[in-house]
């Protein structure tokens, strides 16, 4: 707050030593986003991190953090390395001439830069603007999820408490989370609400609203994330909102189809739970699946296609030259064309424990809304591909120590870069060759695991959380008897269906199922290479053999 009671506006510090650079850039930044935050300047590294200091005693939010890689004492890289450490949300971007490229790169790594600008930057209209337009309204996303009105009061250690809190963040709803346990804040809300302690969770909304332990559906009917069709009949109907049913929304839309998009939990899918994913072509820094979603998500919607979330699709229908698609809320949707890329699940560990201590210290998938709790904790991943190695170096950040247990070897299915990453962090260790057979817990939360080697030895050992990602199952059940698939419920596309009660003379087209009209893109299909572009690809692909089969229809 400043002297007058008003909010201050966030910072974009920027730092350099040479006094026409640093007046320049922030000349620059002030005529472009002066409006909205507060452009400063410091001479050198160790003069920006006493005002930082100051500025995170006052609270005051820094969204930007801009600084010269060549200056003297202390450069660039280095300076951002403890900046990181004082405000680790806000954006950082390094300055840079050709001859320091290589010097960005590794800052890429080091401080997880999020953008390198190669001096000079004239005009910034073209190469200064976008670049920190784009950056800032990352950070404001991100902000405003902070110090979001809706709030969630509740056990850490409860599956219905964990359930909204994960839907609220995969929605990008604003919203703070408050452990009754630990906030004292929290005890005075539900008690000035009349709540009592039994009937948590609860969920404040902005207008009054209390919602005593609601659904996932009640609470997403509240504040408006379910919506309700708009129109009887569309060119195309997507099951599934992930990589490849973004795509296809995007470019269905942008190409004149009525389209609709229908998902059961929320854009982005199991993506959209990524911490970070560095080999997405574009993005040298890497992004998250939950800012790939965003992204994708305000594309589709500005060409004009239609989201349903907390939508799922119940069963396929055909009549004539229609596709029905039933919702599991009772509705329908009619299409011409239909394209399923409704995606997988992790599977579930078996074992004696897991199913009881689920949402209670037990997590599948990255779980991003536990990591802050995970604080000075023990945490066990288990599994050995990408998005386990993700989740490793991400809650690396937060926790104490993280136990990788692997049954076979990270090579066989991890990438040659994730493996580099994990061995360079020294509160990661990786145990090959070992296995969760049981979880055990305590006061109704996980307390301990019993972990089983390669030569049969078992151990127990303490656990404060556990990330699961073991391998996929593809969600198809509701095709039964409607789709051709393989044994393990994968749907078959374009030739593999010619044997699988193709009706037509012509051949079916390469992602087209057995079914005429009924497209298939992504990880749910058989035989796709499970990676978030070749999803992006299959989408964008599937909406081209779409125009074809309505063109000869």
């Amino acid at each position: 707050m400043s002297e007058d009671g008003r909010e201050r506006h966030p910072a974009i510090l920027a730092v350099d030593d040479e006094p026409a650079v640093l007046a320049a850039v922030a000349r620059d930044l002030r005529r472009g986003f002066g409006q909205s935050y507060r452009v400063m300047r410091a001479g050198s590294g160790a003069e920006a991190l006493e005002l930082l200091s100051q500025m995170h005693t006052r609270g005051d939010r820094v969204a930007m953090l801009v600084a010269d890689q060549r200056m003297p004492g202390m450069d660039g890289t280095d300076y951002l390395v403890k900046a990181r450490a004082i405000f680790p949300e806000a954006k950082r971007v390094l300055l840079t001439a050709y001859a320091d490229t290589d010097a960005a790169i590794q800052a890429i790594n080091e401080v997880a830069l999020d953008y390198y600008l190669l001096k000079p930057w004239d005009p910034p209209e073209e190469q200064l603007y976008p670049v920190v337009e784009d950056l800032l309204t990352t950070w404001e996303a991100g902000a405003a999820l902070e110090s979001g009105g809706v709030r969630v009061i509740g056990h850490r250690f409860s599956a219905a408490t964990h359930e909204l809190r994960d839907f609220l963040a995969r929605n990008r709803v604003p919203g703070r989370w408050l452990d009754v346990e630990r906030d004292g804040e929290a005890r005075e809300l539900i008690a000035v609400a009349g709540v009592d302690e039994e009937r948590l969770p609860v969920v404040l909304l902005e207008d009054g609203t209390v919602l005593e332990q609601p659904t996932v559906l009640e609470l997403a009917e509240k504040i408006g994330v379910a919506g309700q069709p708009a129109a009887d009949h569309y060119d195309l109907v997507i099951v599934g909102g992930g990589p490849a049913g973004l795509a296809a929304a995007v470019y269905g839309a942008s190409e004149g189809l009525r389209t609709v998009m229908v998902e059961r939990e929320a854009p982005g899918g199991q993506a959209g739970q990524s911490s970070l994913i560095e080999n997405y072509l574009g993005f040298p820094a890497g992004l998250s699946g939950s800012d790939l979603a965003r992204r994708a998500t305000d594309q589709a919607r500005r060409l004009g296609a239609e989201l349903l979330t907390v939508n799922d699709a119940a069963s396929l229908g055909v009549e004539g030259a229609g596709r029905i698609v039933e919702l599991t809320g009772g509705g329908e949707l009619s299409a011409n064309c239909v394209l399923i890329a409704s995606g997988v699940s992790y599977r579930l560990i078996p074992a004696p424990g897991f199913a009881e201590l689920t949402g209670a210290g037990v997590y599948y998938g990255a779980a991003l809304t536990e990591a802050r709790s995970c604080a000075d904790q023990h945490v066990v991943v288990i599994g050995g591909a990408n998005s386990a190695g993700q989740a490793a170096v991400y809650f690396s950040g937060y926790a104490r120590r993280v136990s990788m247990l692997v049954r076979s070897s990270l090579e066989k299915s991890m990438s040659h870069y994730l493996i580099e990453q994990i061995a360079a962090l020294e509160n990661v260790e990786v145990r090959t060759g070992t296995e969760a057979i049981a979880a055990h817990g305590q006061d109704g939360r996980l307390k301990s695991l019993d972990i089983r080697d390669r030569d049969g030895n078992v151990s127990t050992e303490d656990a404060d959380a556990c990330f699961i990602f073991i391998g996929a199952a593809p969600r198809t059940d509701w095709l039964e008897g409607v789709l051709a698939r393989d044994e393990r419920g994968f749907i078959l596309a374009g030739a593999e269906v010619r044997d699988h009660g193709w009706p037509l003379e012509r051949d079916p087209y390469v992602l087209e199922t057995s079914v005429p009209g009924v497209f298939v893109a992504g990880d749910v299909r058989s035989r796709s290479i499970k990676r978030v572009a070749s999803a992006v690809g299959e989408g964008s692909m599937a909406v081209s053999l779409i125009h074809e089969y309505l063109a000869s229809a």
